[in-house]
């Protein structure tokens, strides 16, 4: 088996903060590149802030959520706001293959780390930018987190009760998706930057890439002028019944179920003991189900309330009917698929405690990830600016004492 990764000898310099930047220098790394986060204790990164923390006692190493969402960077700290700790990022920069960054248009050019500057420090650099809405645009300079995103690119408006107000996503899943997806662009540019000797700067919208996700009703907009509301759990296209979240048994246990084609319906017909209101004529049809299908979920919640619902969605699967438990939390972390996977893993942080982090997403089947917890801050400080650098150790405590490297 091979030994090397993909990325192997590919170094990045992640400028990215919070979530988005992060995960794409984390899915990086899983690919096998060397990624240092440059962050600072004059600025301490919001993740470092969120409990819970390890063993109960607050501090920016003991995050669990910024191990998780960390996990793969490395941790230089310079204090940005310093010209000298600026000279060393482009410093770093020029020793670099990638530089990553999700601040707003103009932030990193503030830095004195713009991409025409980083630029002429390493011709050949490939830099992510990832601003909320690009770096051009009336939109440019909007601020957004994840849950705003979703707000802006309308899949708010498609989530939510049908008789009520759309309901916002409750998750930044958004955040993660841009990591994972902006990697992609990434990895393009350095094939480029091989075949060609040429670097480039990566333009990448999050609002764009997260819009993605409304595309059927874009769609449905463009083809037939319909705009898109919430439907609760029903079909997205009024096109099939029963289609929903129903009870079962248990505290807050519940099983989604899709009906799509006439087959599927008499499978689950089958499967609940072919019940008399089942058989109606007007169910008979796709559209028949449709236009009862107020009715339908009604008797069909009643029945799987009296069932588990992980014995009845094996059940409904097996019989060729599309269904799955809605796991919580503590379903996925016990889940016997990813524990099988290594989605999650437990590990013993650094400093003592034991966590339960994100195993490597990325799989490849002649490689293995070894995954470690996000960084305590300027865990990689000694190499990077006394071996990579070459920065003498009295240098490097006069700018510790200054400040500069902070």
């Amino acid at each position: 088996m091979a030994k090397n990764l993909p990325l192997k000898g590919i170094r990045v310099a992640n400028f990215g903060w919070v979530w988005a930047g992060p995960v794409t220098g984390q899915t990086l790394a899983f690919l096998g590149a060397e990624v240092f986060k440059i962050e600072s204790k004059a600025r301490v990164d919001l993740t470092r802030t969120l409990p819970p923390f390890g063993d109960g006692i607050p501090g920016p190493d003991r995050s669990l959520s910024n191990h998780a969402c960390w996990a793969g960077n490395g941790s230089v700290t310079l204090n940005l706001k310093k010209p000298e700790a600026q000279q060393l990022a482009r410093d770093l920069v020029a020793k670099c293959d990638v530089v990553v960054e999700n601040f707003g248009p103009g932030v990193m050019e503030q830095l004195g780390c713009g991409y025409e500057v980083l630029k002429a420090v390493k011709p050949d650099i490939v830099m992510f930018s990832m601003p909320a809405a690009g770096l051009y645009g009336p939109l440019k300079g909007v601020r957004t987190y994840g849950l705003s995103l979703t707000s802006l690119t309308g899949l708010d408006s498609l989530t939510g009760y049908s008789d009520g107000p759309p309901v916002p996503v409750e998750n930044a899943y958004s955040d993660p998706y841009n990591g994972i997806l902006g990697a992609f662009p990434i990895i393009a540019a350095l094939r480029h930057r091989d075949r060609t000797g040429e670097g480039q700067h990566i333009d990448y919208s999050q609002q764009e890439a997260i819009m993605h996700m409304v595309g059927p009703a874009f769609m449905d907009y463009a083809m037939n002028g319909r705009n898109a509301a919430p439907k609760g759990n029903r079909h997205p296209l009024g096109a099939a019944a029963p289609h929903g979240v129903f009870p079962c048994k248990g505290d807050d246990r519940w099983i989604s179920i899709a009906v799509l084609t006439d087959e599927e319906w008499s499978a689950l017909r089958n499967a609940m003991g072919n019940p008399a209101w089942a058989a109606a004529n007007e169910y008979a049809s796709a559209a028949g189900r449709v236009a009862a299908a107020t009715a339908i979920h009604t008797e069909l919640a009643r029945w799987t309330a009296q069932h588990d619902d992980r014995e009845l969605a094996g059940k409904l699967q097996q019989a060729g009917v599309a269904a799955a438990p809605v796991l919580n939390v503590g379903d996925l972390l016990n889940d016997p698929h990813y524990k099988a996977r290594g989605t999650y893993i437990e590990l013993t942080h650094p400093l003592g405690f034991v966590e339960t982090i994100y195993g490597a997403y990325v799989k490849t089947s002649r490689t293995e990830v070894a995954v470690t917890p996000g960084p305590v801050m300027g865990r990689d400080n000694d190499h990077v600016f006394k071996t990579l650098l070459g920065m003498s150790p009295e240098r490097y405590d006069e700018l510790v004492a200054a400040q500069i490297i902070y």
